[in-house]
This record gives C-alpha cells, structure tokens and sequence, in this order.
C-alpha cells in the first residue's frame, strides 16, 4: 500500500461515522451511518434498512459519494475526507465480524450490511499545512 492510503485509512480509522450522498431520479439525498473499513479490500461496512430513502436511491444508482469529518473552530487541525465508490450487498459473509466487534450492541437489531467498494479518495489536512490534499485512486 502506498503512503498517501496509508494516511487516508490511518485517518478513517480515528473515526466511525460518514455523511452519504445518493442520487437517482434526479433527486438527491444525504444520510449519516456508522462504518467500518476494512483496508485490504477497500471496502466500508454499513448497516442499513431496504425501507430507507438512501437504499431504495442505491437500487436504483449505487454509484455514491461521501465525507468523514473531524470538525474543528481550529483551522490548523481540520481534516476531511471525501470518497466517492459503489454501494453494494456486502459480498463477503466473514467481514460482518469487523462491523459487530466495532458495533457490537447492533448484533441486537440484526442489520442488513452492506459494504461500499471504494474507487477514490481525498483527504484534506491542515495539520500537514493548510489545504494540503492527499488523493488516492483506484488504478484502472
């Protein structure tokens, strides 16, 4: 993995919550989920109901974009993450452990998870100068 992924998951890792954006029918919509990610495959787990705005969006265009955000009145120690990918059923069964050790009261409401295959980042830290943007992507 190169240093630029290194920081971005070292980043994601100090946090737990991401604002989703979806989109389909020409209209937009934002929600607020919990993750986890999981490094080597690139991949945030999610919990999430069929009956949301967000999935039924997700069915339609799973093609997604998001934000993890340490928000701070500190201009020197803001830092944000932006992420855009495609929102899928999570394919691999043995990664829901990852999402219910950090989780674990959610074992109680049995949620479907779901994971987002990410294709880019960029990762916006003041405490390396301000502005300084570190970007990922996916190599075609």
């Amino acid at each position: 993995m190169d240093e630029n992924f290194n920081k971005i998951t070292s980043f994601l890792d100090e946090h737990h919550v991401m604002s989703l954006a979806t989109s389909s029918n020409e209209r937009l919509s934002v929600c607020n989920l919990f993750y986890t990610f999981i490094k080597e495959e690139k991949i945030f787990i999610v919990a999430s109901s069929d009956d949301t705005t967000h999935i039924k969006d997700i069915l339609l265009n799973p093609n997604i974009a998001g934000s993890v955000v340490l928000e701070s009145k500190n201009i020197s120690k803001i830092q944000g993450l932006q992420f855009r990918g495609v929102f899928q059923t999570l394919k691999d069964d043995s990664l829901k452990k990852n999402y219910f050790k950090a989780f674990p009261y959610a074992l109680a409401m049995n949620p479907k998870l779901w994971q987002i295959k990410v294709d880019f980042f960029k990762l916006t830290d003041n405490t390396l100068g301000f502005g300084k943007k570190i970007i990922w992507q996916e190599s075609l």
